[in-house]
């Protein structure tokens, strides 16, 4: 099982004078010596340095009190989760998986070997609590690739305990400055031994010009989507919190505007990436909407008064939410793992890189956004149109579902046409914001009220009392009417808005 630590930690370049004085730190009572500890860590990448382009690092490292093989993926400036497993020979397969949309197909090998003499302090406070590590690395960097180029040098690191308050590193970063030690040019030893024996590369989208047609637009926004679903893929294999909503609504967002903007790019191109990409939400979307729909139950358990709570029912919604979360779990893992996905990643790498740009994309963006979004608006307005003309129940439910998922289109091409176009855009896009909740709240009532059906069958064949989802059903029916009530003036509303 792979351990995870937040690494929360500054950087600093050291003339090779040692440690300045760091006891006059605010809350540091005593700086206590560690000792020297000599680190060996290999460093592994693709053959084009993709994970540093990333800002990932990937080593195996003897020597210290965490040896092993740490994988550490940024977070923040100065902040990067870091994953371990326990020393072995080969890259481990979990750590590989989290690398994988990075990686895709291409070998991972040893680019860079840093051997370090490290010289520790431990800041602690009046009862002897941990603030933070402070080590003197002196560093020796050989490079395992290319021309096999060395680099040494000196640094300063300074790592917040687990739990720390960031802020305390500010108070050491004023003591450090005061005695002339500056903050490092690199984010971490890698990039800077990528650099000194001549492999420092460019960051992600260095040298990339200011969108100004519309296809230029077009493009940045679809790529902005594309990095999402490559950075959120080890979050969602890791089952953090909201990744997978998250790259859902990447790949909606990717899909909406390869259709609403089929003036700006061929079809016969993107038709096919389209279709992958729903295929992709759609996998994503069984365990965002399982999670939406447990958060909602176990709300409206939690209100009801204690007497209309009959028999397990908490017991059962936990178990119920818990078998169909490992089944979404074990399905959103085998996609991650599986092919087409990765064919997917690449399909979209090339129409990023040689895009099928149509006459429009080279015109200006005020040509050809508003036609665009309007006709979004139109189809939103005819689907909502219809779901009111028809007669609540099922059919209405449906009506009301595919107007949403419109809705979404239509909001998601405003967002490509918002950095052009300013207020024309962001009024249609509030609009339809204010549209898709509501409309959202009627569809997650729908599935609610499906699942509470569920559940009481259930409940019923194990011979319990199955009162509390009929009393949590009439609930949602109740909802159900107060928000179609409400959308005739939401729709007007929102038509107003679309119109400008």
């Amino acid at each position: 099982m792979a351990d995870t630590k937040r690494e929360i930690e500054r950087k600093y370049t050291s003339d090779g004078s040692g440690l300045p004085d760091l006891s006059g730190v605010a809350g540091v009572a005593s700086v206590l010596d560690q000792g020297v500890a000599d680190l060996d860590a290999t460093y592994y990448d693709t053959a084009d340095e993709r994970l540093a382009a990333a800002s990932i690092t990937l080593r195996r490292r003897t020597g210290g009190a965490d040896a092993g093989w740490h994988l550490k993926l940024p977070v923040a400036d100065g902040e990067r989760d870091e994953i371990r497993e326990p020393l072995s020979e080969h890259v481990p397969s979990t750590l590989g998986a989290l690398v994988r949309s990075r990686v895709r197909d291409a070998e991972l090998a040893p680019v860079m070997r840093l051997r370090s003499t490290r010289d520790v302090r431990h800041l602690v406070d009046a009862r002897g609590k941990l603030l933070a590590e402070v080590s003197v690395d002196l560093v020796r960097a050989e490079r395992l690739s290319g021309d096999g180029g060395r680099a040494e040098w000196t640094e300063i690191e300074v790592e917040l305990a687990d739990g720390g308050d960031p802020a305390f590193l500010d108070e050491v970063d004023e003591q450090l400055r005061e005695a002339g030690v500056r903050p490092a040019a690199f984010p971490s030893k890698l990039a800077r031994a990528l650099s000194e024996t001549g492999g420092k590369r460019p960051a992600r989208g260095a040298g990339r010009a200011e969108p100004v047609t519309a296809g230029d637009h077009v493009l940045a926004y679809v790529r902005a989507q594309r990095d999402a679903v490559v950075e959120l893929d080890p979050a969602v294999r890791r089952d953090l919190e909201d990744s997978v909503h998250r790259m859902r609504v990447a790949t909606r967002r990717m899909r909406s505007a390869l259709r609403a903007y089929r003036s700006v790019l061929d079809r016969a191109v993107t038709d096919p990436v389209r279709a992958e990409l729903k295929w992709l939400a759609g996998e994503l979307g069984a365990s965002r909407d399982h999670e939406v729909l447990a958060e909602r139950l176990g709300a409206a358990v939690d209100e009801l008064p204690p007497h209309l709570v009959v028999g397990p029912v908490r017991d059962r919604l936990r178990a119920w939410s818990q078998a169909r979360d490992a089944r979404a779990r074990r399905r959103i893992t085998d996609v991650l793992n599986g092919r087409r996905y990765l064919a997917l990643l690449t399909s979209l790498d090339a129409l990023l890189a040689d895009p099928p740009l149509r006459a429009a994309a080279a015109a200006e963006p005020s040509k050809v956004f508003p036609k665009a979004v309007d006709k979004a608006n139109g189809k939103v307005a005819e689907l909502v149109e219809r779901a009111l003309d028809t007669p609540p129940g099922p059919d209405r439910d449906l009506a009301l579902h595919e107007a949403r998922k419109k809705a979404k289109r239509a909001r998601y091409a405003a967002e490509v046409a918002a950095p052009a176009l300013g207020t024309p855009a962001s009024k249609p896009l509030k609009a339809m914001k204010e549209l898709q909740k509501l409309l959202g709240e009627h569809q997650d009532g729908v599935m609610s009220r499906a699942a509470l059906q569920e559940l009481a069958q259930e409940a019923h064949e194990a011979g319990e009392n199955s009162f509390t989802y009929g009393v949590l059903h009439a609930r949602e029916e109740q909802r159900a009417a107060r928000t179609q009530q409400a959308f005739p003036k939401a729709w007007a509303r929102a038509r107003r808005g679309a119109s400008g």
